[in-house]
């Protein structure tokens, strides 16, 4: 498998190449284009109750896509949802702790699971729930802004919103809470912060679509017409 990011980082396109006969399992709805012969099978990958776990707790579409190429290969691309940017990893065994809503794609030799990584409160729409990705092949994220990778050395701390976390090693430290208290949490614009503890990797995205919502609510009201009397 052979993986480009095209047009990033803000519209980003991942254009997959595939053996003959190659795997490759999406997030439903990714899917752009493919080329001719390739086969789609759909299905609540892992069984019904492992597509349940991660609908429910990691966020991710009840229902995935595998595709596989024909004899003689296939390209296919796929995008998020949302603008921003896409990357490839290459796990070699180690886990890798996502963030729900960052999962693109796979290839069939990568295991994915849910982990619940923090609390959900009534005033606060950024639990942090998070997919741990294993095995031995090409992961594909996508982040809502650009990626902004950070190395944490041994002890080092870091604290970072919930909302722009995208990604990190899970033999990182990590705790989540409410900034300051109710209060602040609903007043201030923010809502959950995850405190990181090093040594390892970890990537964040510039922008939150928690932030976004924020700010396009107000305006969708103001806008509709009232319908009052």
């Amino acid at each position: 498998m052979q993986v480009e990011i095209a047009y990033r980082p803000a519209f980003s396109l991942a254009v997959v190449t595939l053996q003959p006969n190659e795997r490759i399992r999406s997030e439903a709805g990714s899917m752009v284009s493919m080329s001719d012969g390739i086969a789609l099978e759909t299905s609540a990958g892992g069984g019904i109750m492992a597509a349940l776990k991660r609908s429910l707790l990691g966020g991710e579409s009840f229902f995935v896509n595998d595709y596989q190429a024909p004899a003689q290969g296939g390209v296919i691309t796929l995008a998020p949802p949302l603008p921003g940017d896409m990357f490839t990893m290459e796990l070699t065994g180690a886990p890798l702790m996502v963030q729900s809503g960052s999962y693109v794609a796979s290839s069939e030799e990568i295991q994915i699971d849910t982990k619940f990584g923090g609390a959900k409160t009534f005033f606060a729409s950024e639990g942090l729930f998070l997919l741990r990705c294993t095995g031995a092949g090409t992961l594909i994220l996508s982040s809502y802004g650009a990626i902004h990778e950070m190395q944490l050395t041994p002890g080092q701390r870091l604290t970072v919103d919930t909302g722009h976390l995208v990604a990190f090693d899970e033999g990182i430290g990590f705790n989540v809470r409410a900034v300051g208290g109710l209060k602040s949490t609903l007043f201030s614009g923010e809502g959950l912060v995850v405190d990181l503890t090093g040594p390892g990797r970890v990537l964040m995205q510039t922008r939150s679509t928690d932030a976004l919502l924020t700010w396009l609510m107000p305006q969708v009201q103001r806008r509709m017409p009232n319908r009052s009397g």
